[in-house]
């Protein structure tokens, strides 16, 4: 798990409206305090793990989207091809040869 996926994580709390910091345990070195009507709800350090992992497993399994679209061919390139038969038939042997390349899962 990367920082990355530990900072989406914090931020995908929108509702946090405060960080309190224990430097006494790094186990629980941040918790997160969400007022509601009748007190707060608190977010764990676990908590922003187990939403680091979630969200690391989303991005893992959209590899494949990436990776086609590094090779799909540009939106300049389908624009021709919209005016063009002998392009647009090219564009769209480029796109079945990506996508048999990175098959989704």
């Amino acid at each position: 798990m990367t920082i990355n996926f530990i900072h989406e994580a914090i931020t995908s709390f929108k509702e946090c409206q405060r960080i309190i910091k224990h430097p006494t345990n790094e186990a629980e070195y941040l918790e997160w305090v969400i007022p509601f009507d009748d007190g707060s709800i608190t977010k764990t350090w676990t908590d922003v793990q187990t939403k680091a992992v979630e969200l690391e497993t989303e991005w893992n399994a959209k590899e494949y989207a990436r990776k086609r679209k590094a090779e799909y061919p540009t939106i300049e390139d389908l624009i021709v091809a919209l005016y063009d038969t002998d392009d647009k038939s090219a564009i769209e042997a480029k796109r079945a040869e990506v996508k048999a390349k990175y098959p989704k899962p």
